[in-house]
């Protein structure tokens, strides 16, 4: 089923419905490995094809050169590397000093041809009054004119410096103003961004701690499980052993089930009961599912098509460690449900193998008593809890619950 959902990434929300969350964590883990590894192998399939492409390069009569450093390399400066360099601040402030007081000079030179053209204009005028007197005052009055004209100029050129410094204070104030709200803004971004980087490293630092902590449980407990040799691990470091072939079950007719490319079948939603009621019947019956070891009874702890809230119901009076297993009614497997310290959990048992394993455990059973007993001595959650199947819940009502299974 695991295999299944990795080919097709796609999760039927059904069966997502069954999974806890420790179960979600470990489907999310192995999607995304799958992510990547398709990633990689497009990606080298890309370079591939690039390599293999002959690029037919175009005559141009443009080129670009670049210049280069005394290691025959590219030259590239990095401000600040330089003891010489001036810091970014500095820099900005220069650049702002210039750009204002060009801007006020333009704005002064302006101002200094419209104070020249209002003198030339009006000391022209004079200039006539004084040649129509006599001659005996001409050079006294000429004098006086120049006097006045240049202290009328050098008033008007302090003027004139007086308001391009102002305008050049007004101008880089200004300046300044923009780049300092650009400034904060930045940092505010920045912060913000720093913010969701530490948030999704530490995520990040959670998931990988939990995925090996994963690892090496499921490593743990497959050495545990070979030693007592209850049951067989199906990987490629311990290789394969034969094991007696279990009855195979009746054919299924294909119009009662969707099946998606022998992965974990969900059942038709018009009559779900029905059909997983005829799955029971037809495939796990025979495989002795729900039997004790011995095969003479039906376990205690097996339940029949019960819904979640009728298992915790069954579960709400007990202990920690209590548990049940029930068929599924959403899709054709089973959920293994138990009272933990934190509440009462429910695992999803993938049964679409012929063999039983927790979904995204990779420890197979050849039926649902080794599951039950291996996880009685061994605990079921990887997150480091001891977590174990102490004590089975029955029935509670008068008439069984699993009676429609078997009849």
């Amino acid at each position: 089923m695991l295999q299944q959902i990795l080919s097709d990434m796609f999760i039927e929300p059904e069966l997502l419905a069954e999974l806890n969350e420790e179960q979600k964590q470990i489907l999310f883990f192995k999607m995304r490995e799958e992510q990547i590894r398709r990633w990689r192998e497009r990606e080298a399939q890309l370079e591939k094809e690039e390599a293999a492409r002959v690029k037919v390069k175009k005559v141009s009569g443009k080129t670009v050169s670049w210049m280069k450093g005394l290691d025959e390399d590219v030259w590239v400066w990095v401000m600040g590397e330089h003891p010489e360099d001036k810091p970014y601040d500095q820099i900005c402030d220069e650049i702002m000093a210039e750009r204002a007081a060009l801007q006020a000079q333009r704005e002064a030179e302006k101002l200094r041809a419209m104070k020249e053209a209002e003198l030339e204009k009006r000391f022209s005028g004079l200039e006539q009054v004084v040649l129509s007197e006599q001659e005996v005052q001409q050079r006294r009055a000429e004098e006086e004119l120049k006097t006045l004209e240049l202290e009328e100029r050098r008033k008007a050129e302090e003027e004139l410096r007086r308001l391009e410094q102002e305008r050049k204070q007004q101008i880089y104030i200004s300046l300044k103003e923009v780049k300092d709200s650009k400034h904060t803004r930045e940092e505010e971004d920045d912060k913000e961004w720093q913010n969701t980087l530490q948030k999704s490293k530490a995520a990040d630092m959670r998931r990988r701690s939990l995925a090996k902590q994963t690892i090496e449980d499921h490593r743990r407990r497959s050495v545990k499980a070979l030693e007592r040799g209850r049951v067989e691990v199906m990987t490629k470091a311990f290789g394969s052993t034969n094991l007696t072939t279990p009855p195979k079950p009746k054919p299924r007719n294909s119009s009662s089930a969707i099946s998606r490319k022998g992965g974990m079948r969900r059942s038709v939603s018009t009559s779900c009961r029905d059909h997983i009621i005829r799955w029971f019947k037809e495939e796990q019956l025979p495989l002795r599912a729900g039997f004790q070891r011995d095969q003479s009874r039906i376990a205690y702890w097996f339940h029949g098509i019960i819904s979640r809230e009728q298992a915790e119901a069954l579960l709400n009076e007990g202990e920690p460690g209590d548990f049940l297993v029930r068929v599924s009614e959403r899709i054709f497997g089973y959920v293994l449900s138990y009272r933990s310290s934190e509440g009462i959990k429910h695992l999803l048992i993938d049964a679409s193998e012929s063999c039983y394993m927790l979904l995204g455990d990779q420890i197979r059973f050849s039926s649902l008593t080794e599951l039950v007993e291996y996880h009685e001595v061994e605990p079921l959650s990887s997150s480091g809890a001891e977590e174990y199947l102490r004590h089975a819940c029955g029935q509670k009502a008068a008439a069984a619950d699993y009676t429609e299974l078997f009849i």
